[in-house]
């Protein structure tokens, strides 16, 4: 669907504020171009054509006529901004929702090379840039046809040589309008474009901050960001510079060359006896011409803000077409929480696997581990098992059922994940628990972080649950932020839980918190662990071991030491590592 089309349909959601707000404006035109009607009227049949004297009572019911059109103009004119306006926002506030509640919808994986600034700016800036679409664009261009229309058919009704003549301006003004939206289209893609670029960056340095500062990369920093600057300065430039020539230069030479037309044609015309044109229709055929030009350079004014909303229009309607999945609701009942992996193929990049024929399998209550070297697919298969991302071959099934039959939501309904960076909101301790689901009372927020250990590391904070917490808890320490998450995963029961190296990046102390709570939290759940620190999985129930995408190993601790393999060697190193570092 074409551009133009997506924007008239999310119009039409509010055709009435739009038609209502248009037909306002047809009425003050209308009644702002019978100005010079009644002024031609006045002079050709009370002052110029009076031949008993000036009758002054005719001349002041008609100026009556006239000061009351004005009024009526600046009226309608009044309600139909206000109107247009309504309209415009309304557009725009159910665009926003639309492209946010899409975003939802759509997989990770279109996140995985999409700039979290680049998103953003689809929902603010480029959103605001249509709204100047509906609000100015729109009432200028309507209010402009409606001008030029009524002049003209004025003009005919005043004498339909003359009227000819001004036809001229119609076919210049179409010429550049198709002329100037080549160039202006080719520089606001550039422009829109390097807006996000710039979005991307601004985000990407506020989340780094502290690596940029730690590493003194602020001057290259700068630097990128001014070279991306300069661009996109240069082709604003550009688009100056086409804008410069637009309207008053080219308004104003077509003005000059119907001038030229008229006084040639009128001065043909009084050397005509036959032909001779009255003050009056000459009055009014003057100040017509003069008005027909105010709408014309309007217009033209307006092309540098068409081109922009087209432009990102074009952007936002992009991300709206790309595929999603709706949001579902539908409630299962909850998991016995026997997980089988099988024959399982995945890729992030098409035939570059990074997991190879896993099969595995949890049963209900278990403990799964998952240990090996960065990069051996320890975090894909939790991927998988989220639905985050969908098997290339092979079939994962939850109590004998193929995950892909379900909806991600409904999956996802009775799982729990804690991450290794836990991510908070902006809000309190009690609604990053809860997420403000109804469902989880205050009481059961505190109970999951009591049962957590949550009390012993947070008691030291004034509000308690009502804590405030800032974006992602930065004021709060690393621990703290883990038990919360941990605690979030908890209040919401989950029979399968999965633990993203969940205990490594807190201290020992908070780490056996954590542990003490695993043991007795982790009864009737399935587990699922993903660590590096293999002191903290020796209870597991099983241990898969895994090497570029494929398991190698797998048993309980005990049994993987007893093979020697390379479970034992990742353990021995890390025992010996620890050594030396409490010897020392």
């Amino acid at each position: 669907m074409s551009t133009r089309k997506q924007l008239w349909q999310y119009a039409m959601h509010y055709k009435k504020l739009l038609f209502t707000g248009i037909g306002l404006l047809a009425i003050a035109v209308a009644a702002d171009l019978a100005g010079p009607l009644i002024a031609k009227k006045i002079i050709d049949d009370h002052i110029a054509g009076a031949t008993g004297g000036i009758d002054f009572g005719p001349i002041a019911w008609l100026l009556g006529i006239f000061f009351a059109t004005t009024i009526v103009a600046a009226i309608f004119r009044y309600g139909e901004y206000l109107t247009l306006q309504n309209a415009a926002n309304r557009i725009i506030q159910k665009m926003r929702n639309d492209v946010y509640g899409h975003i939802q919808t759509l997989p990770i994986r279109y996140f995985d090379n999409l700039p979290a600034g680049k998103v953003v700016a689809r929902i603010t800036n480029d959103t605001e840039a249509i709204r100047e679409l509906y609000v100015t664009v729109l009432s200028q261009f309507a209010s402009g046809i409606m001008y030029i229309t009524g002049i003209y058919i004025a003009l005919f009704f005043l004498d339909w040589k003359m009227a000819s003549l001004a036809l001229i301006v119609v076919p210049l003004l179409i010429v550049w309008m198709k002329f100037y939206r080549v160039y202006a289209s080719k520089y606001n893609h550039i422009i829109r474009e390097k807006v996000s670029e710039m979005n991307a960056m601004i985000n990407e340095s506020i989340q780094g901050m502290t690596i940029i500062q730690a590493f003194r990369r602020e001057k290259q920093m700068q630097a990128e960001f001014e070279e991306m600057n300069e661009e996109h300065y240069s082709y604003q430039n550009k688009l100056l510079y086409l804008d410069a020539g637009t309207s008053h230069n080219l308004v104003g030479a077509i003005r000059s060359m119907t001038f030229v037309l008229f006084i040639w044609y009128f001065g043909g015309a009084s050397l005509n006896a036959t032909s001779a044109i009255s003050v009056g229709v000459l009055y009014a055929f003057v100040d017509y011409i003069t008005r027909l030009f105010n709408p014309v350079t309007g217009m033209v004014n307006q092309l540098a803000k068409l081109e922009q909303a087209l432009v990102a229009s074009e952007r936002v309607f992009r991300l709206l077409s790309r595929q999603g999945e709706p949001v579902n609701d539908e409630k299962v009942a909850r998991y016995e929480g026997n997980v089988r992996f099988e024959d399982v193929w995945f890729a992030y990049n098409e035939e570059e696997y990074v997991l190879k024929n896993i099969s595995f399998e949890a049963k209900k209550g278990e403990t799964v581990a998952l240990v090996g070297h960065t990069g051996s697919g320890k975090s894909s298969i939790m991927n998988l098992l989220f639905r985050f991302y969908d098997v290339s071959k092979g079939a994962i099934t939850i109590d004998g059922q193929n995950i892909q039959e379900l909806s991600r939501q409904t999956v996802r309904d009775h799982m729990g994940i804690v991450l290794q960076d836990p991510y908070l909101f902006t809000g309190t301790i009690a609604t990053n628990v809860s997420l403000e689901d109804p469902r989880i009372s205050r009481e059961r927020v505190q109970a999951a972080l009591d049962a957590v250990g949550g009390d012993r590391v947070l008691k030291n904070l004034p509000g308690g649950i009502d804590e405030p917490v800032i974006e992602k808890g930065s004021t709060l320490s690393s621990g703290q932020r883990q038990l919360i998450s941990f605690a979030r995963a908890l209040a919401f029961d989950p029979a399968i839980l999965i633990l993203d190296e969940a205990t490594s990046n807190i201290d020992t102390e908070t780490e056996e918190i954590i542990q003490h709570a695993m043991d007795v939290l982790k009864k009737g759940r399935t587990t699922f662990i993903i660590a590096h620190r293999l002191s903290t999985i020796k209870n597991a129930d099983k241990i898969l071991v895994l090497d570029r995408g494929e398991i190698v190993e797998q048993g309980s601790h005990d049994e993987l030491i007893a093979l020697g393999g390379k479970y034992e060697h990742m353990y021995q190193l890390q025992s010996g590592s620890n050594f030396s570092i409490t010897a020392s």
